[in-house]
């Protein structure tokens, strides 16, 4: 039986904690670690921890200075010993069947294997269930290029199982500091893939309330993550030029970070929106938009956004 480790950060969620712990301790599965990294919470979270740490052998307990998600989630991974690792957001939960209905695809040398979310609400009852594409055998291109336009989950660090040999032979890391690092990582990690499933499991809870949605929506965290996601696209440029990928798939990872990028202007303040609006002009990245994706892209705009922004693009 496979080992698999659960890498949960932990930064002041002493009002969801113990919702997420126990969803993890349920599990049908038994040959999990737990490691619960601290990330210098300074509420009851550290109790909450210990209490757990007491009563199953199976925990592994890190603490560190505050540092961020992207930290805690590298702190986490360079002391996880199982064989797949996956990472939980300490206001999430899992189904109490995911990783036994997973197992079956364990050894079978997956190097991501993909499950589906269900978000709820404050009261955790089901608002949506997530669909997406299924499938399995597939290279990673492959399966990036099935993803980036079908699957609005496709960046979600918490939505896979990772080989733990696959991360630590491509020494992956989330950028630390920065914000969006799924959408820095996951479809760079998922193009160095040499096997990919998505599966159609249903088992990751994703916890939304009133607060979760106007967190952070003051306007200077606004422009943090706009710029972030700008760096990110500077970023995946140099690196895919030493990848062994196609042109079609170049053209592809491009689309869909400049898509979400763009898709980020309504979010900021008019003032705000020249300053990304130029930055993004200046890396002539409307060129990337092509015209099999063209359509997709203006249903979201005129759905979603007022467009003289946009036009202002070309």
């Amino acid at each position: 039986m496979k080992k698999i480790s659960i890498i949960i950060p932990i930064y002041n969620v002493e009002k969801y904690l113990k919702k997420c712990l126990d969803s993890v301790e349920n599990q049908k599965y038994q040959n999990i670690e737990v490691i619960l990294v601290n990330d210098g919470s300074t509420d009851k979270s550290e109790e909450i921890i210990k209490k757990y740490q007491e009563n199953y052998s199976n925990i592994k307990v890190l603490k560190k200075e505050n540092g961020g998600l992207s930290d805690s989630r590298n702190f986490g991974v360079k002391n996880a010993t199982g064989d797949y690792i996956c990472f939980i957001d300490s206001d999430d939960y899992i189904d109490k069947n995911l990783f036994s209905n997973l197992e079956k695809y364990l050894d079978l040398d997956y190097d991501m294997i993909k499950y589906k979310l269900i978000k709820v609400d404050e009261n955790y009852n089901q608002i949506e269930k997530i669909d997406g594409p299924i499938f399995e055998n597939k290279t990673g291109e492959e399966s990036f290029n099935i993803l980036y336009g079908q699957d609005i989950m496709l960046q979600p660090a918490w939505l896979y199982l990772y080989k733990k040999s696959f991360w630590d032979e491509n020494k992956f890391e989330y950028p630390v500091g920065k914000v969006h690092e799924d959408f820095a990582t996951t479809a760079l990690m998922m193009l160095k893939a040499k096997k990919v499933i998505s599966t159609n499991i249903y088992g990751y809870y994703y916890y939304q309330s009133n607060s979760s949605i106007t967190r952070g929506n003051d306007e200077p965290k606004k422009m943090k993550r706009a710029l972030d996601m700008l760096e990110h696209y500077d970023n995946m440029i140099q690196k895919i030029k030493t990848y062994d990928i196609s042109k079609i798939t170049e053209e592809n990872i491009k689309i869909y970070y400049t898509n979400c990028i763009i898709l980020k202007i309504e979010e900021l303040s008019e003032e705000n929106k020249k300053i990304y609006i130029k930055e993004i002009k200046k890396r002539k990245m409307f060129k990337n938009i092509k015209a099999r994706n063209f359509k997709q892209l203006l249903k979201k705009i005129v759905l979603n956004i007022n467009v003289n922004w946009y036009l202002k693009l070309r």
